[in-house]
This record gives structure tokens, C-alpha cells and sequence, in this order.
């Protein structure tokens, strides 16, 4: 697989850069600020592939301490958002792909107790919308979890990146170690499927 040649980032325009320099020359207060500005986004992240909150924090928990490791050594050969995904990938196709693992699924039924955990993997609020509508919402979401579920990995972490985290195709190859046009592939074929499973929400 050809390997991507990524120019490294301009520190001065990376701000998650800039706090992971910091971190390396042991500013304590730079990676708690890392810490609070992208754990919600890797637990959510995570929570895709395990099923669990719990699990999902845990697994943040275990990024973020990758990272503080890894702090003496850090070189910006990428964008931080970029670096940051690459370790919560590979920690969260580690989980799935452990022989242990049993992910749980989603009934169409399924709803958080938690409602933190129901803001956190939430493609809209179907509470602020009454009645019928709100039940229909509430399905629609379930059914996106569903489905997110059984994407095979790799095509599952590519779809979320892109069109959850808002990267762009090539942030997402640098993240997944491949091609750009891998990645586009990953992403078509996983918007075919979620598109065929959801038709009757559509």
C-alpha cells in the first residue's frame, strides 16, 4: 500500500499542535486543556465501536494516556486532530477485534439511561420534537446505531471521521495509515449501506 507523503504541519496553525508542544516540554496545564477540548469527541468516537459508555470512557482514558507517553518523543508530522485519531482507531479495531469482545446491539427500542450518553451519540434531538414525531426520531436514531454497528471497522471509523468529525478524506487516510482514495471507498461503500438500511426512514 503506497504510503502517504504529508507535509508536516505549521505549528504556529495547529493548535492542538501548539498545546502538545507544550505537553512535551511538560506543561501540565496544556494537556488537561488537550484533555477537555477532544475527550467527548473520542468518547464518542469509541462509543460507535463498543457499545458501551463505560467501555467508551475507558478506551478515551487509555488514548489520552498514549499520548501523555508519548509527549517526550512527539514530532508534529501531522495535524494533532490527525495524530489523535490515528491512536483512538487503532485502539477502538484492537477492542473490536479481541476474541473476547462482544459487542452489544442496539434494539430498534434502545435508548440510553444516561441522558449525557444520549446527547453524546445523538444525530439530532428528536426530544424537542413532539408526539409521533419524537418516537419516529428516536427510531431513526436507533436505527443509525444499528446499522453504524454492523459496518465492518475500518469502513466504520472512516464514515464517522468524515462525516461525524468533519475531516477531510485525506486527514482521514493520514488517521487510518492508507490512501486517500481508500478512504473515499470506505466511505461510498458504507453510505451505500446506511442508505439501503435506512430507506424506509428516507
Amino acid at each position: 500500500m503506497k504510503r502517504l507523503d504529508v507535509t508536516p504541519p505549521d505549528p504556529a496553525s495547529d493548535p492542538g499542535v501548539q498545546l502538545m508542544l507544550r505537553v512535551r516540554d511538560g506543561d501540565a496545564d496544556a494537556f488537561r486543556e488537550l484533555f477537555e477540548k477532544h475527550s467527548r469527541a473520542i468518547v464518542n468516537f469509541a462509543y460507535h465501536f463498543v457499545g458501551s459508555r463505560p467501555r467508551a470512557e475507558e478506551i478515551a482514558q487509555d488514548v489520552f494516556l498514549q499520548i501523555y507517553r508519548a509527549a517526550p518523543r512527539y514530532e508534529p508530522t501531522a495535524k494533532f486532530t490527525t495524530w489523535l485519531y490515528r491512536i483512538a482507531t487503532n485502539a477502538c479495531l484492537n477492542e473490536v477485534r479481541r476474541p473476547e469482545h462482544r459487542h452489544p446491539k442496539r434494539s430498534l427500542e434502545y435508548q440510553p439511561d444516561d441522558e449525557r450518553e444520549r446527547a453524546e451519540i445523538a444525530y439530532a434531538d428528536p426530544t424537542a420534537i413532539p408526539g409521533d414525531s419524537a418516537l419516529a426520531g428516536r427510531q431513526l436514531e436507533a436505527k443509525i446505531n444499528a446499522v453504524l454497528d454492523d459496518l465492518p471497522p475500518n469502513q466504520r471509523a472512516a464514515l464517522l471521521m468524515s462525516r461525524v468529525d468533519g475531516m477531510s478524506y485525506l486527514e482521514v487516510a493520514e488517521a487510518l495509515d492508507t490512501t486517500e482514495s481508500a478512504v473515499k471507498s470506505l466511505v461510498f461503500r458504507a453510505t451505500a449501506t446506511m442508505r439501503k438500511e435506512l430507506a424506509e426512514f428516507l
